[in-house]
């Protein structure tokens, strides 16, 4: 597979750049990133076609009049933020493409969950709340705990749980001043908030090619995810759950696609099990986030980047997921502040199974603990024989980890 020009849609600061850059050269393709990144320090983005994505209508123009000049074999949204945007070019371009409304409702909570609950699925019970109205009205009939959460913001950043109806208007205050300045003037007025689901948490990973669901890999998440905030931090494969319960994951998965119009491209879903049923958190039209797809690369027989991209570009592609154990800590964050350095990296990597420590945010930056943050400082990841043998590992590893931080002093002016 050679030759051609393919275009990454990305915020300058994504980490899933590099992985797509990396897997397009294998495949013998040259990228273009679109990105708001003329003042970004990495030189790809710097030199790639400028656009501002909060401007999704001009931005698609942009895109349009590169095009003529450059013709792409297949266009990628990098994240949630990005993938409507890619939907619209490609549907532009007549390129292998989600259509742009089912791409829009991969990103957007409320108009996600409307959707499931139309099609059937089980969602929790929902309902909007307008942060520009009085709260008490609006929180009546609330069960206890429920969860609030931005419509449009991902990895955990301004989820929080609320345990009555005090702690409810503290949330959504907080929530309210995460999501001031980012989307539109809607999703930065309202807020969902949900029923909160007691039970085990998971993470699936597969694809839509030609409107059939494949799978790929299930992740458990074997540490409590219980709030108040919840900062994910163990994805480990595979699943220890019964063969019963990941064949209900994987059909509630297909339901809730189907629901959508999803029909091509990577599927990174999230879902609560209890003994009722598979409850869908939600399903994105896009590679799991972070750099969590490193615990899946298996030296050449298999790379999600070269999968989402093959998909983009309609070549099929043979592929064979690993087998063995697996798994990949997102470091949590315990303390904000000003990184000074990180402790105890190489005996981290001493421990039994552990493959790798990789910390990603340099010394001098600040770490901002969820849900106001939204960046790991790293990952840790492991193999081994058995699911278990890679939770221990990773958290034998974690414990080595000393994070060294300095507080933030702000200045003000009287």
């Amino acid at each position: 597979m050679t030759g051609g020009h393919f275009l990454l849609i990305a915020q300058p600061e994504s980490y899933r750049i590099a992985p797509f850059l990396s897997a397009a050269a294998r495949m013998g393709l040259e990228v273009l990133i679109a990105s708001r990144g003329e003042h970004s320090l990495i030189s790809e983005v710097h030199a790639g076609l400028h656009i501002d994505p909060a401007d999704p209508d001009s931005a698609l123009q942009r895109i349009l009049e590169q095009a003529r000049h450059t013709p792409f074999a297949g266009v990628l949204g990098s994240d949630d933020s990005t993938v409507e945007l890619a939907a619209r070019v490609a549907h532009s371009l007549g390129l292998p493409h989600n259509p742009p409304h089912a791409a829009r409702l991969s990103r957007r909570k409320d108009l996600a969950r409307a959707h499931l609950l139309e099609a059937g699925c089980p969602v929790p019970d929902h309902r909007l709340i307008d942060l520009r109205q009085p709260l008490a009205p609006q929180c009546i009939g609330l069960h206890w705990p429920c969860v609030i959460k931005p419509l449009h913001l991902s990895a955990s950043r301004g989820v929080i749980r609320a345990n009555d109806a005090d702690e409810f208007g503290t949330a959504c205050r907080r929530t309210a001043a995460i999501v001031s300045g980012y989307g539109d003037s809607f999703e930065q007025n309202h807020v969902l908030v949900e029923d909160y689901i007691d039970g085990v948490e998971v993470a699936y990973e597969g694809y839509l090619h030609n409107g059939e669901l494949h799978s790929l890999v299930l992740f458990d998440k074997p540490d409590p995810l219980q709030g108040p905030c919840f900062e994910e931090t163990i994805y480990v494969t595979p699943s220890r759950l019964d063969p019963a319960t990941r064949i209900l994951i994987e059909q509630r998965v297909a339901q809730a696609c189907n629901a959508y119009g999803l029909c091509t491209g990577p599927v990174h879903a999230e879902l609560r099990v209890d003994t009722r049923d598979a409850w869908i958190l939600e399903v994105a039209s896009r590679t799991i986030g972070g750099d969590c797809a490193r615990s899946l690369d298996d030296g050449s027989a298999f790379n999600l980047e070269e999968l989402a991209i093959s998909l983009a570009i309609g070549k099929a592609l043979s592929i064979s997921p690993p087998q063995e154990a697996r798994g990949v800590m997102m470091i949590p964050i315990k303390q904000g502040g000003i990184l000074r350095r990180v402790e105890g990296i190489k005996a981290a990597e001493r421990i039994p199974h552990i493959e790798k420590v990789d910390i990603i945010i340099r010394e001098g930056n600040q770490l901002i603990p969820l849900p106001e943050g939204n960046q790991y400082p790293g990952y840790i990841f492991a193999r081994a024989d058995t699911s278990e043998a890679v939770v221990e590992a990773l958290h034998k590893a974690h414990a080595e980890l000393n994070f060294v931080v300095a507080p933030v002093f702000s200045i003000s002016r009287h």
